[in-house]
């Protein structure tokens, strides 16, 4: 079982459980996703989702393993991560309590949902640089968008890491607190969201949201595309490898 699920009045909480392997998103763990929540998203008694992970993880990104051996054409073709956009056209509320590593995918589905709380201790970053790629679920556009040009590019090409403080002053994280109030805080926010009505909340969200999506599907589309064409390279294979091997990615050998 990839999730843990607990229904709290109009707030249905969403606990990433995959601890071996810090909560990777792979595709089982999507579809089992969008097998639980597309039903509650027509649910009229919930209001609200609450995503969590663990203390320590919320997710630290995209299943590698899932992926290294796939050729260019098998992504295409499987359209790799395109399940995702399911989860993001969800018209529920969705509220992210993010504690510990948010990176990669894991980074990108914080970036899904309407609200994000991070624990004092939370760190973001797109690192999928130094796997010879570049991120695939929305990253490129989301973040850019939230954040701005010069931040994105900042955290994109160089792969580093933004604390939960500074994620915060830059407009990716709503709000910060202490570890030990994270849930409470975030389910709070959930409860106060669930707490309106559904037509207004959803109205809400999706008005907020064609102000800055517009040519959002366009640019998430073109993203997973050269995403998917990064298989075909060998900076895909070291750095991937590398991450397998627990070990420095070589690209001045390739």
């Amino acid at each position: 079982m990839n999730l843990l699920i607990e229904r709290h009045g109009p707030v249905v909480q969403i606990r990433l459980n995959r601890p071996h392997a810090r909560n990777a998103l792979d595709t089982s763990l999507m579809r089992e996703m969008l097998e639980t929540l597309q039903p509650l998203d027509s649910d009229p008694g919930v209001g609200c989702f609450l995503i969590t992970g663990t203390r320590d993880y919320f997710a630290a990104g995209a299943d590698i393993k899932e992926m290294y051996e796939k050729s260019c054409l098998e992504m295409i073709e499987e359209d790799h991560f395109a399940g995702w956009d399911a989860f993001a056209a969800l018209r529920t509320p969705k509220v992210a309590a993010v504690a510990g590593f948010a990176f990669g995918g894991g980074c990108e589905l914080a970036m899904m949902c309407d609200v994000i709380v991070a624990s004092e201790f939370a760190k973001f970053a797109l690192p999928e640089i130094t796997l010879g790629v570049m991120p695939g679920m929305g990253g490129t556009q989301r973040l850019t968008r939230l954040i701005g040009r010069a931040k994105a590019m900042d955290m994109i090409l160089t792969g580093r890491t933004m604390s939960a403080r500074e994620a915060e002053q830059a407009g990716l994280v709503s709000r910060v607190t202490d570890a030990d109030h994270l849930l409470k805080q975030a389910m709070d926010i959930a409860q106060r969201i669930g707490g309106f009505p559904r037509t207004a909340t959803r109205a809400a969200r999706e008005a907020v949201d064609r102000a800055s999506e517009s040519g959002l599907r366009e640019g998430i589309l073109f993203e997973r595309r050269s995403f998917h064409g990064l298989f075909a390279t060998l900076g895909q294979k070291e750095g991937m490898q590398a991450f397998l091997e627990k070990r420095e990615p070589r690209f001045d050998q390739i």
